[in-house]
């Protein structure tokens, strides 16, 4: 008995670690969209993985043919949405100058995340953040509008060369 709760153990920790090295630069890059921190300096991004992977672990053995992948992202989104919304300490932290979210609010950071580059349905997104999916439309078409039209500084100047003879 307990040989076969260590065989299991041991399977369980070598299949989450191929999830991991498969599935973590992805996540990590969606966190580090979702802190609007550098992709080279991002403690706040890699905490929030840290915590979505520590618990799509353990709940690993619960997961029963459930995509890893979309529970670490559901762990993500909703770890991230509980420290903006409710907690205000994701909020209240800078972006980064050269984060292409910048611009945008925690929440149409996570709307944008989760509805472009993860490609989930608006449907999901919204029972995934207790919002309907008319309010999901109305944050990614404000945050799109948001990022289409913010200011890019002045336009550079355009010189005419001058013909010679």
């Amino acid at each position: 008995m307990l040989e076969r709760h260590a065989s299991r153990a041991t399977r369980r920790a070598r299949e989450f670690e191929a999830f991991v090295a498969g599935a973590a630069g992805r996540l990590l890059h969606a966190a580090t969209l979702l802190t609007a921190e550098s992709p080279d300096d991002n403690p706040r991004a890699r905490r929030l993985l840290t915590l979505s992977l520590a618990h799509t672990y353990a709940c690993w053995d619960r997961l029963h043919g459930e995509d890893p992948y979309d529970h670490a992202r559901r762990q993500l989104a909703t770890r991230f949405a509980r420290g903006a919304w409710h907690h205000g300490v994701l909020g209240r932290s800078r972006p980064h100058p050269a984060s292409p979210l910048a611009p945008l609010t925690p929440q149409e950071r996570l709307v944008m995340v989760l509805r472009l580059y993860e490609g989930v349905a608006e449907e999901q997104t919204a029972a995934l953040l207790g919002l309907s999916p008319e309010r999901v439309r109305a944050i990614s078409h404000r945050a799109t509008s948001a990022l289409l039209h913010r200011s890019r500084g002045p336009a550079p100047a355009v010189t005419a060369a001058k013909a010679t003879p």
